[in-house]
C-alpha cells in the first residue's frame, strides 16, 4: 500500500548565534531588565519586554540575521511581497518560570531565539494543530511512534538556536527547573500588504 502525506506543519531551525554574542546579549537583556517592570503576557514567574526590541540599535545583528532566516522560509514555502518583523521581545524565565499556551495573532512567522539556556530550563512544546483529531483517540502498540504521528513535540532550548513556525502553532514553554535563568527572544513577521 502507498503512504502519502498530506497537512505537515513546517518547523524551521538554524543554528545562528556565538557564545560571545549570547553573553552580549545576556548583558544587554539583563540590564534591560533591572530599568524597565516590563509586561505581562503568557509570561508566569517572568520578565517579558516591552515589543519594540527590533528598533534598538543594540539588537541590530540579530534582527539581520532574522531577516535572512524568514528569507529562506519565504524561498522554500513558495511566498511573495517580502516579510516585515512587526514585533520582538525577550523573556526571563527565572527558576519556576514558565509560559502558559498560546498562538500569536494577525501574524504570519513566529519564533524564539535562545541566549541562555542552563539544563533543565523548560521545552519549547508544540502541539499538532489538528483540533478535530483530539475527537478520537485509538488505542495504539506499545512500539515507538514514528514522527509523522506524534501530536506533541518538544525542543531543547539552545543558546545560539533559532526556531521559526507558523504563528497559528500552538505553544508554550515549560517550567524552568535550573537555579538560573532561561533568556529567549521571541519576534513575529508578517508579509508585506498582509497587515501593513
Amino acid at each position: 500500500m502507498k503512504r502519502e502525506l498530506y497537512f505537515a506543519t513546517p518547523v524551521y531551525i538554524k543554528d545562528v548565534g556565538t557564545p560571545e554574542y549570547n553573553q552580549y546579549l545576556e548583558e544587554k537583556i539583563i540590564s534591560w531588565s533591572k530599568q524597565d517592570k516590563g509586561l505581562i503576557k503568557t509570561n508566569v514567574n517572568g520578565w517579558h519586554s516591552t515589543t519594540d526590541m527590533h528598533e534598538k540599535p543594540e539588537y541590530k545583528h540579530l534582527v539581520e540575521e532574522l531577516y535572512i532566516a524568514q528569507e529562506e522560509i519565504y524561498k522554500d514555502e513558495c511566498l511573495d511581497n517580502g516579510s516585515h518583523l512587526g514585533n520582538m521581545w525577550c523573556n526571563i524565565n527565572y527558576k519556576g518560570g514558565f509560559n502558559k499556551a498560546h498562538i500569536h495573532p494577525n501574524s504570519l512567522w513566529s519564533g524564539v531565539y535562545y541566549v541562555k539556556t542552563p539544563k533543565n530550563c523548560g521545552t519549547l512544546k508544540i502541539e499538532d494543530p489538528k483540533s478535530s483529531s483530539l475527537m478520537v483517540r485509538p488505542r495504539k502498540t506499545t512500539q515507538q511512534e514514528p514522527q509523522h504521528l506524534w501530536t506533541e513535540v518538544h525542543f531543547e532550548a539552545q543558546a545560539g538556536r533559532l526556531i521559526m513556525f507558523p504563528s497559528w502553532l500552538n505553544h508554550m514553554v515549560e517550567i524552568n527547573q535550573s537555579e538560573e535563568p532561561r533568556i529567549s527572544i521571541s519576534f513575529n513577521f508578517l508579509q508585506q500588504g498582509m497587515f501593513i
